[in-house]
């Protein structure tokens, strides 16, 4: 195979070991393209392209999570990782449903948030282990340091992702006429509709990042969760603005757009035991490029906002 070759066949995997050390899409991406160039730079070609790719990924998205972490720390509100069309799963470098669903879970919003309790050491580890099955021969060259120092940073990595490991729905189906029988409630302004489908602690929180108004900032119980739902999305249904289902992170969720088919942001949901556990938002423009032509979200909430006076 030709370095060409080579590099678009691992770019799946490469871009899933990005993406989920980094929660981000855009510098997933960024890191991915350095990856490209470093390799075709390389003087010899690497004895295994798999290895060597893998190892130049991690150390380049290692480098950007420690400086990433300095400006989470000030982030405006609450952070959540940029929101990933999954269907099909764009980081599923297998075949196998059984693993392709496991990498859905290692990829949904809960995990990637796990995953930022983590150092960076440790993140990249666990990555590379417990999700994509790579030896810690190859491992400890990834994160440089010994064999037994990558197998201890593995165990602690595994022992704080064990603590809180999310739980989904296992029978896909049914998961996703459940999401469909939400979205249609949501559509609709259905109070009881969508009481009847979110757990009774069920919570919604919003990242507007500061940059654009947070559907939610923190709404918990199904009460208060389906009021602030039916009280919002039949508004934005007046100003023909659109909820587009698609799976977001492995889970299942939407994207919402406005009259022109911008996109405004995006929903992912958390399903479990035949409920809806957790509704995660994104609205922070930064995070949404890669989603397409971006909606002016101001914009969009004063013109929802007038057509609720102009109903009351």
């Amino acid at each position: 195979m030709t370095r060409d070759e080579d590099f678009e066949e691992l770019r799946p995997l490469l871009f899933g070991i990005a993406y989920r050390i980094l929660g981000s899409v855009a510098e997933a991406e960024d890191a991915v393209q350095e990856s490209w160039i470093r390799y075709q730079s390389a003087p010899a070609h690497p004895r295994s392209a798999k290895a060597y790719l893998a190892a130049v990924v991690t150390r380049i998205s290692i480098d950007v999570l420690r400086s990433a972490r300095v400006r989470r720390e000030t982030y405006v509100g609450q952070w959540l990782p940029e929101p990933l069309p999954t269907d099909p799963l764009r980081s599923d470098p297998y075949e196998d449903p059984e693993r392709s669903a496991e990498l859905a879970d290692s990829v949904s919003m809960a995990a990637l948030l796990l995953l930022e309790r983590l150092s960076p050491l440790e993140r990249a580890v666990f990555v590379l282990r417990d999700v994509f099955g790579l030896g810690f021969t190859e491992i400890a060259s990834a994160v440089g340091r010994s064999e037994a120092a990558a197998r201890q940073l593995a165990v602690r990595a595994r022992r704080h992702m064990d603590d809180g490991r999310p739980r989904f729905e296992t029978d896909r189906r049914e998961r996703d006429e459940l999401a469909a029988r939400f979205f249609d409630a949501v559509r609709d302004g259905d109070v009881e509709g969508l009481r009847d489908l979110l757990a009774a602690d069920v919570q919604m929180v919003g990242d507007g990042g500061g940059k654009a108004p947070a559907l939610a900032r923190g709404v918990i119980g199904a009460d208060n969760v389906a009021r602030v739902l039916a009280a919002n999305f039949p508004v934005l249904a007046q100003i023909d603005a659109s909820i587009e289902p698609r799976e977001m992170n492995g889970q299942p969720g939407a994207i919402l757009r406005d009259r022109d088919g911008k996109v405004v942001g995006t929903m992912a949901l958390d399903v479990l035991d035949g409920q809806i556990q957790m509704i995660r938002s994104v609205v922070n423009p930064e995070k949404l490029a890669h989603l397409g032509p971006l909606a002016d979200v101001w914009a969009v909430t004063r013109e929802a906002k007038d057509a609720r006076r102009r109903t009351t």
